[in-house]
Formats: structure tokens, sequence, C-alpha cells
């Protein structure tokens, strides 16, 4: 049920019944008749079990972010107008609960500037949930009964509840021309049994009415098996699939991808893997994959239906190795940079990236920083690592996007194992190989089109291109890259055709 305060205490017994009235049009669920004085429709009671989610939920312009949907090929996302879309999401699960409304307009401001298109955020991560301004998410802890207040002037206490505050944020980031990327509830409370199925899915009604817009992107589960609570995970999603312009994925567990438990299932629209924290020495599973992340990748693209796949939570900078022990070195850029390529190269439609300050925005004030935090949140917005992810989405989209496939018959002999990896990515007239460890690589050539290719050196740190020469396109040749005894020097080798 959905309660507001207010209303309440005066009127117990007072009920009310919203709905929402919804049409399909060009695939976009939009609202068909809501008078302008909805604005001022927040003081609900008890809503019936049929219509009761809808009153609080806002109209937002969506015409300045387009509606995301699968490649025809099936293998990445685009636009409704069919340009390519590179996921490069950045992680800021605690954003609706820990920043002030000025702190997110700094920090959405900075991460539309670094090229970032998607935001990856927890709407709940526990069920006593506060925010900044010390409103609770909801009643008596329970998902399905959020805990409105009149009136949303975020002046007054008595009436900037929790969920105007996540609207906020959600229109802040459509302004600034980013997805939002939305997990309803942290896995962790369903775990703890603190979540019933009947609960799970009036809450994911809500949300979905409530959160229609054209930029929400619903991340189901919330680092969780989907072997446990399999019919509330199957019933959120479900749920949530009722906006056809949204799109939906399950985020799982460490070394997990959603692929595991719910690739046949029509609601999930794309797969997601979390390949952190764990060095390869500290894995225990025998199916898990250590650091080589582009593992799952190979194992989401050769299934049935084609569907999308990306790391959803690589190993984020400044983290400890491992995770829980900050005794253990820490994460840095030239980690995060190797599992964006490595995923990428291997045929994920994007990358997301994580700071450890940042995706728990850690401030001075927190008692207890999760994961050995050892910055505070807006310290570290220009960390190395951050600063080096929009040189992978420049370089994905400087090409033809749509007949972009992983191919492992470019590097021949020896590909090598664990950090000196090759990987290798092509279309019709380029291609890309990565090595992180900068040894020198024999490349197959004739596999893209002309009789002549050019070839560079991309450097993932600064974005920068150097000229190596021009090549008959036949046979093969070895590429040795500057520095080459250096630990970590990792190069992308560009292959392009000459124009005849």
């Amino acid at each position: 049920m959905l309660y507001s305060k207010t209303n309440i205490e005066k009127y117990p017994n007072y009920k009310m019944k919203i709905k929402n009235n919804f049409t399909k049009a060009t695939g976009n669920r939009l609202k068909k008749s809501i008078a302008s004085g909805m604005e001022t429709c927040k003081t609900i009671v008890l809503c019936s079990l049929l219509f009761f989610w809808g009153c609080k939920a806002q109209q937002m312009d969506t015409s300045q972010l387009q509606i995301l949907k699968i490649s025809e090929n099936q293998r990445y996302f685009s636009t409704q107008d069919n340009q390519p879309f590179f996921w490069l999401g950045d992680t800021a699960w605690l954003l609706f609960s820990k920043l002030s409304r000025e702190e997110a307009v700094k920090y959405m401001d900075d991460r539309a500037e670094k090229g970032f298109n998607v935001i990856q955020v927890m709407v709940l991560h526990e069920l006593k949930a506060k925010n900044f301004y010390g409103a609770s998410a909801l009643l008596n802890q329970n998902v399905s009964q959020p805990y409105l207040m009149e009136g949303k002037n975020p002046s007054n206490q008595n009436e900037y509840d929790y969920w105007d505050h996540v609207d906020y944020i959600v229109k802040l980031a459509k302004e600034k021309g980013m997805y939002m990327a939305m997990v309803p509830v942290w896995g962790t409370n369903v775990k703890a049994g603190d979540v019933s199925l009947e609960d799970a899915t009036k809450y994911a009604d809500w949300l979905a009415k409530r959160y229609h817009q054209n930029h929400i992107i619903w991340l189901n589960g919330g680092d969780t098996k989907g072997n446990e609570h399999t019919a509330l995970w199957k019933s959120m999603g479900e749920t949530l699939n009722q906006n056809e312009n949204q799109l939906i994925t399950f985020h799982p567990f460490g070394r997990k991808k959603s692929s595991t438990w719910f690739h046949q299932e029509e609601w999930l629209d794309f797969n997601m893997f979390q390949s952190g924290y764990r060095r390869y020495d500290q894995e225990e599973e025998v199916t898990a994959h250590g650091q080589d992340n582009y593992k799952y990748v190979q194992e989401d693209y050769v299934l049935k239906p084609i569907k999308p796949t990306l790391d959803g939570e690589p190993s984020y900078e400044s983290i400890p190795q491992g995770l829980h022990d900050p005794s253990e070195p820490y994460w840095t850029a030239d980690d995060v940079r190797r599992y964006a390529y490595w995923s990428v190269f291997s045929g994920g439609s994007g990358f997301t990236y994580g700071h450890n300050a940042v995706m728990q925005m850690h401030k001075p004030k927190d008692e207890n920083p999760a994961f050995g935090a050892r910055e505070y949140w807006n310290e570290v917005l220009d960390s190395e690592g951050v600063n080096q992810m929009k040189h992978l989405k420049k370089l994905m989209l400087s090409v033809s996007y749509y007949d972009r496939v992983p191919d492992q018959s470019l590097v021949l002999n020896n590909v090598g194992e664990a950090y000196e990896y090759i990987l290798a990515t092509r279309g019709s007239n380029y291609a890309f190989v990565y090595t992180y460890t900068g040894k020198p690589m024999e490349i197959q050539l004739g596999e893209i089109a002309g009789e002549k290719i050019q070839a560079f050196w991309f450097n993932p740190k600064t974005g920068e291109e150097q000229t190596i020469g021009t090549y008959k396109n036949t046979g093969s040749y070895i590429f040795t890259p500057e520095n080459s005894d250096d630990e970590i020097n990792d190069w992308v080798l560009l292959l392009k055709s000459v124009a005849s």
C-alpha cells in the first residue's frame, strides 16, 4: 500500500484511486491524459491494489534522450534512429541516498563531461534507507510502502521526501544526456528474507509506472544469484517489463552472469556479468575466471537467442584485490583499462567503470567506509582511470559499428595467457588488437578489405595515435610496441583499410 504521512494522521480510513492511462505509440508508453493539477496530487493515503501506484508519478520531457533498443544484429545497443550507442557506464550506487541536490549536480556534470552515458545506481540499498536530507524511503521498512509526503519543496523537510529526491536526480540525468540504470532493491535484502514476492511485485509495478521515462534502464537483482529467490526475480523482471521503451537486465553476484539463470526470459533484453574482484590466485570457484573477464563475454556470445552482454561490475579502481581485506594491494587504473579493452574486444556491447570512493559516495563523516575506501568521492572525480575511459568509447565509435566481431584468428602463434593474453576485434575495414603487456604480436593480414592497410599504435592511456606505416594486406607481420620491456605497457594496434 502507498501512504502519505500527512493524511494517515488526519484521515486514517481515507482511500483514493488514481489510474494512469497508457497508450502505445511507436513502441513507447505515454501518459494519455493527466491534468496539470497532477503535480499537486501527492496527498495519497491508501490506493487500491488495482491503481494505487500511479498518483505521484510525474510526467517528464524525454525529448532530449532517445529510446534505447537492441541493434538489428542483436549484439549491441542503438538509439531509436539506429545510431550506435556504446554503453560507457559509471557506478554511483549510493547516489540517491548520499548526495545532496547540489552534490548530484556536481557529480552529473563531471560524468557527462567525461563522456559517460549511463549511471548505475541503487534505488534502495537497504530497507531503512534515508537520503541526504534524512527522508526515509519506506514505511515499516516494506518495499510495498513507499513513504510519500504532500508537496515537493526541497527547502521543506516536511514536503521533500526520498522519492522527490530520486525524481530530481532522474530528471537531472536526462538533462545531462545520460541514462539511469537503476537497481530496484539490492539483493542482500531479498536474501535476508526481508522482501516477499508479493511485496516485490507491487514495488516493481509502482516503480515501472512512476519511472517510465525513456532514459531508465532496469538492473533487476543486485549482487545476487539468480538461482536463489528465482520466482521473485522473475516476477520483478516481468513486472518491470511493462514499459516497452525501457531495457532490462539482471545484475548478478561476483564472478557470475545473468545468462546462467535468465537468458531465455523475454524480459531480459541484454546480459550483464560481474567479473570483479579477485586475482588469479584468489579465485576459488572452478567455474569462475579470475581476472579473465573476456571469458564471460565469450560464453555469452555463443548463446541463442543472441543478446548483448557487458561487464557491469569489474574490479573498481582503488579497491582491495579480493575486495574485503584492505591490507591487500589495490586495483589500479591499469587494471581498469585491461578489463575494459578485454571485455569490449571480445564482443562486449559496452563497459561500466567504477571507483571505490565514488560508487559509495564516501564522505568525511562516514563512520564505516566500505571496502577500505581511502579517498572521498569528490576528491577522485579526476582519478587516473576515469579519465581514460572516454578513449575507449571514442575509439569504438570512430569506425563502422554494427559489423564488429571478435576475431582471434588475427593473432598468430601464441595469444598468450593471463596478463599476456592478446585480444582482437575487427569490422569490414578495420581491426583492433589489444596487448596489456606490450609483447610483440604476429598478426594475420588480409582479413579486412583493401589491397593495403595502414597501421597505428593507439595509446589507451592518452587516446593518442602514432602512425606505424602502410603495408600490403597479405601474409602476416610482427608488430612490436615501444617500451615493450615495461610491465604495464598496454597498446591497441589499429589496422585500417587504405582507400584505393
